[in-house]
Protein backbone atom coordinates (compact mmCIF):
# COMPACT_ATOMS: atom_id res chain seq x y z
CA UNK A 1 0.00 0.00 0.00
CA UNK A 2 1.25 3.65 -0.80
CA UNK A 3 0.11 6.60 0.04
CA UNK A 4 -0.99 8.69 -2.50
CA UNK A 5 -0.22 12.66 -1.79
CA UNK A 6 -2.46 15.36 -2.79
CA UNK A 7 -0.26 17.93 -4.88
CA UNK A 8 -2.98 20.02 -5.22
CA UNK A 9 -3.64 20.65 -1.33
CA UNK A 10 -1.45 24.09 -1.13
CA UNK A 11 -2.38 25.40 -4.60
CA UNK A 12 -3.85 28.78 -3.98
CA UNK A 13 -7.87 29.05 -4.65
CA UNK A 14 -7.93 25.12 -4.49
CA UNK A 15 -11.44 24.04 -2.84
CA UNK A 16 -11.91 20.68 -4.42
CA UNK A 17 -15.47 19.45 -2.37
CA UNK A 18 -14.02 15.97 -2.47
CA UNK A 19 -10.40 15.79 -1.49
CA UNK A 20 -9.62 19.18 -0.65
CA UNK A 21 -7.83 18.80 2.79
CA UNK A 22 -8.94 22.45 4.05
CA UNK A 23 -12.01 22.49 3.07
CA UNK A 24 -13.81 22.29 5.93
CA UNK A 25 -17.36 21.75 4.40
CA UNK A 26 -15.69 19.01 2.09
CA UNK A 27 -15.44 15.16 1.97
CA UNK A 28 -11.36 15.74 2.52
CA UNK A 29 -10.70 12.45 1.28
CA UNK A 30 -7.57 10.59 1.40
CA UNK A 31 -6.02 7.78 -1.30
CA UNK A 32 -3.52 4.97 -1.01
CA UNK A 33 -2.44 2.98 -4.13
CA UNK A 34 -2.55 -0.82 -3.52
CA UNK A 35 -1.90 -2.63 -6.74
CA UNK A 36 -3.94 -1.89 -10.01
CA UNK A 37 -6.66 0.24 -7.39
CA UNK A 38 -6.86 3.09 -5.78
CA UNK A 39 -8.56 2.86 -1.97
CA UNK A 40 -9.70 5.66 0.00
CA UNK A 41 -11.37 5.03 3.88
CA UNK A 42 -13.32 7.48 4.99
CA UNK A 43 -15.45 7.86 7.75
CA UNK A 44 -19.10 9.55 7.45
CA UNK A 45 -20.65 12.49 8.83
CA UNK A 46 -24.08 12.99 10.46
CA UNK A 47 -24.58 16.26 8.79
CA UNK A 48 -24.35 14.45 5.44
CA UNK A 49 -27.21 11.88 6.12
CA UNK A 50 -30.33 11.98 3.68
CA UNK A 51 -32.86 9.88 6.17
CA UNK A 52 -32.24 9.64 9.67
CA UNK A 53 -28.43 8.08 9.94
CA UNK A 54 -28.52 7.00 6.67
CA UNK A 55 -25.36 8.45 4.64
CA UNK A 56 -26.80 10.83 1.58
CA UNK A 57 -26.96 8.65 -1.95
CA UNK A 58 -25.41 12.16 -3.89
CA UNK A 59 -22.89 12.18 -1.37
CA UNK A 60 -22.24 7.99 -2.31
CA UNK A 61 -22.24 9.15 -6.03
CA UNK A 62 -19.85 11.98 -5.20
CA UNK A 63 -17.31 9.74 -3.34
CA UNK A 64 -17.28 7.25 -6.38
CA UNK A 65 -16.87 9.99 -8.62
CA UNK A 66 -13.89 11.64 -6.48
CA UNK A 67 -11.55 8.33 -6.15
CA UNK A 68 -12.36 7.45 -9.94
CA UNK A 69 -10.89 10.55 -11.00
CA UNK A 70 -7.55 10.05 -8.56
CA UNK A 71 -7.40 6.52 -10.09
CA UNK A 72 -7.32 8.55 -13.56
CA UNK A 73 -4.68 10.77 -12.28
CA UNK A 74 -2.39 8.22 -10.75
CA UNK A 75 -3.05 5.64 -13.05
CA UNK A 76 -3.05 7.05 -16.95
CA UNK A 77 -0.83 9.93 -15.20
CA UNK A 78 -2.91 12.35 -16.51
CA UNK A 79 -6.86 14.35 -16.16
CA UNK A 80 -10.29 13.89 -16.74
CA UNK A 81 -13.67 15.24 -16.34
CA UNK A 82 -16.59 12.66 -15.50
CA UNK A 83 -18.43 12.10 -18.56
CA UNK A 84 -20.63 9.28 -17.00
CA UNK A 85 -21.95 7.86 -13.93
CA UNK A 86 -23.83 4.98 -13.35
CA UNK A 87 -24.47 3.64 -9.65
CA UNK A 88 -26.36 0.57 -8.24
CA UNK A 89 -27.36 1.28 -3.94
CA UNK A 90 -27.14 -2.39 -2.76
CA UNK A 91 -27.44 -1.79 0.89
CA UNK A 92 -27.78 1.34 3.06
CA UNK A 93 -24.39 3.27 4.11
CA UNK A 94 -25.21 4.49 7.76
CA UNK A 95 -22.99 7.40 8.71
CA UNK A 96 -22.59 6.38 12.39
CA UNK A 97 -21.80 2.47 12.07
CA UNK A 98 -18.14 3.49 11.17
CA UNK A 99 -15.62 3.91 8.35
CA UNK A 100 -16.42 2.83 4.53
CA UNK A 101 -13.91 1.89 2.25
CA UNK A 102 -13.85 2.67 -1.37
CA UNK A 103 -12.17 1.06 -4.68
CA UNK A 104 -11.99 2.03 -8.20
CA UNK A 105 -10.18 0.56 -10.40
CA UNK A 106 -9.91 0.76 -14.37
CA UNK A 107 -12.03 -1.59 -16.18
CA UNK A 108 -11.21 -0.21 -19.93
CA UNK A 109 -10.04 2.50 -22.05
CA UNK A 110 -12.18 3.73 -25.43
CA UNK A 111 -10.37 5.98 -26.87
CA UNK A 112 -10.15 8.74 -24.72
CA UNK A 113 -12.44 7.57 -22.59
CA UNK A 114 -11.54 5.90 -19.70
CA UNK A 115 -14.47 3.46 -17.41
CA UNK A 116 -13.45 2.73 -14.27
CA UNK A 117 -15.24 0.47 -11.84
CA UNK A 118 -15.91 1.77 -7.94
CA UNK A 119 -17.40 -0.11 -5.02
CA UNK A 120 -18.01 1.14 -1.75
CA UNK A 121 -18.07 -0.98 1.66
CA UNK A 122 -19.25 -0.66 4.96
CA UNK A 123 -17.53 -0.87 8.29
CA UNK A 124 -18.01 -4.96 8.33
CA UNK A 125 -16.65 -5.31 4.52
CA UNK A 126 -20.30 -5.49 3.15
CA UNK A 127 -20.38 -4.60 -0.86
CA UNK A 128 -23.05 -1.44 -0.26
CA UNK A 129 -23.03 0.18 -3.75
CA UNK A 130 -21.35 -0.24 -6.93
CA UNK A 131 -20.69 2.18 -9.70
CA UNK A 132 -18.90 2.77 -13.54
CA UNK A 133 -17.55 6.14 -13.70
CA UNK A 134 -16.69 7.55 -17.44
CA UNK A 135 -14.05 9.84 -17.83
CA UNK A 136 -13.23 12.16 -20.86
CA UNK A 137 -9.41 12.14 -20.63
CA UNK A 138 -6.79 15.10 -21.65
CA UNK A 139 -3.96 14.58 -23.36
CA UNK A 140 -0.67 14.63 -20.69
CA UNK A 141 0.23 18.42 -22.41
CA UNK A 142 -3.30 19.83 -21.79
CA UNK A 143 -3.47 18.48 -18.50
CA UNK A 144 -0.88 20.24 -17.43
CA UNK A 145 -1.63 23.75 -19.39
CA UNK A 146 -5.09 24.33 -18.81
CA UNK A 147 -5.53 22.07 -15.29
CA UNK A 148 -2.78 22.54 -13.21
CA UNK A 149 -1.47 18.27 -13.49
CA UNK A 150 1.29 18.11 -12.00
CA UNK A 151 3.97 15.11 -12.67
CA UNK A 152 3.56 11.76 -11.44
CA UNK A 153 6.48 12.23 -8.78
CA UNK A 154 4.37 14.85 -7.28
CA UNK A 155 1.39 12.03 -6.26
CA UNK A 156 3.75 9.87 -3.71
CA UNK A 157 5.88 10.79 -1.22
CA UNK A 158 9.57 11.07 -2.32
CA UNK A 159 11.78 8.17 -0.34
CA UNK A 160 14.68 9.80 1.69
CA UNK A 161 18.19 7.62 2.27
CA UNK A 162 19.09 7.72 5.44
Amino acid sequence: MTKIVNPYAEMPGYHCFGCSPKNDHGLQMTFTKEGDEVVSVWQPRGFLQGFHQILHGGIQATLMDEIGSWLVQVTLKTAGVTSGLNIRYLKTVYVNQGEITLRAKLKGMRRNLADVEVSLTNSEGVLCATGEVTYYTFSQEVARQKLNFPSEEAFYESQKSD
